[in-house]
């Protein structure tokens, strides 16, 4: 086993094994030994050339494994995706804060990539008994993830397709506000693109559900020291005080769902 004696020293690890999710997402098994760790940390990932932060998207500590799920995007991804069974890569962590699991009763919407962190949630509720129905969404069926996985962890899984190749067809957030009418749901979470959960933001506001929501931005050190996350306003920093913020605290983020700041510090809208 690879032991963690200081946190986040980086690690160099083998990768276990790795599964072909879509044609441009795949998943990296590690060794890891758990310490805590909570759905919605992330982890900053290391290819000997650059660092990037990636959300866990599994959490098995039975087997002695965290899996991390990379869309191929641009460079740095699609070296990742290179790499074979028990080649190494480096990582530090985790960071941040992970989603709160409460009540008995919760419906977790993903959009793409923003799947990762809602499928290790699932599956953690789901071992705690909570009940889970879960939006998987993407812009068509090649890109769906994670349906089997989470069915086997005892969730009700809800596939929609923007283009209506599988599934409910339109936005999640409209499958969403239709479950909601029809459920009694404790608590929502989510994670994908801001718009997509601005609008859910809305919709859980209008409906009294408590809610949490994962955030993306422009991270370096993951530690909060270089202040290059830091949302307007409040100045909280999205690698400490987030990624998981509740429904309540993205009232005060007046930057959310409208725009964020890109590496040079820039604006840019939605």
């Amino acid at each position: 086993m690879y032991r963690k004696e200081i946190k986040n020293i980086p690690q160099v690890l083998p990768i276990n094994r790795i599964v072909e999710e879509t044609p441009t997402v795949k998943t990296f098994y590690l060794p890891w030994e758990f310490e805590g760790e909570s759905p919605g940390q992330f982890l900053m990932v290391w290819n000997f050339q650059d660092e990037k932060p990636m959300s866990i998207s599994s959490l098995d500590p039975v087997n002695g494994e965290v899996g991390i799920s990379v869309k191929m995007v641009g460079p740095f991804t699609q070296a990742l995706h290179k790499l074979q069974e028990n080649d190494k890569i480096g990582l530090r962590g985790p960071y941040g804060n992970g989603f709160e699991i409460a009540g008995s009763r919760v419906l977790a919407v993903g959009g793409g990539i923003g799947m990762a962190p809602v499928a290790a949630f699932t599956e953690e509720a789901s071992r705690r008994g909570v009940q889970v129905d879960t939006i998987t969404a993407a812009t068509t069926k090649d890109e769906i993830l994670f349906t089997q996985r989470l069915e086997n962890a005892g969730a009700r899984v809800f596939p929609t397709t923007d283009d209506g190749s599988h599934g409910f067809c339109g936005f999640a957030t409209e499958l969403a506000e239709k479950l909601i009418k029809e459920e009694d749901y404790d608590m929502v979470v989510s994670c994908g693109p801001e718009i997509m959960m601005k609008k859910l933001h809305l919709l859980t506001e209008e409906n009294q559900i408590p809610a949490q929501f994962s955030l993306e931005r422009y991270m370096k050190c993951a530690l909060g020291i270089c202040g290059q996350c830091c949302v307007d306003d409040v100045g909280w920093r999205i690698c400490v005080e987030g990624p998981v913020f509740w429904g309540d605290q993205l009232r005060l983020i007046k930057e959310f769902g409208e725009y964020h700041r890109n590496a040079s510090g820039i604006k840019e809208y939605f």
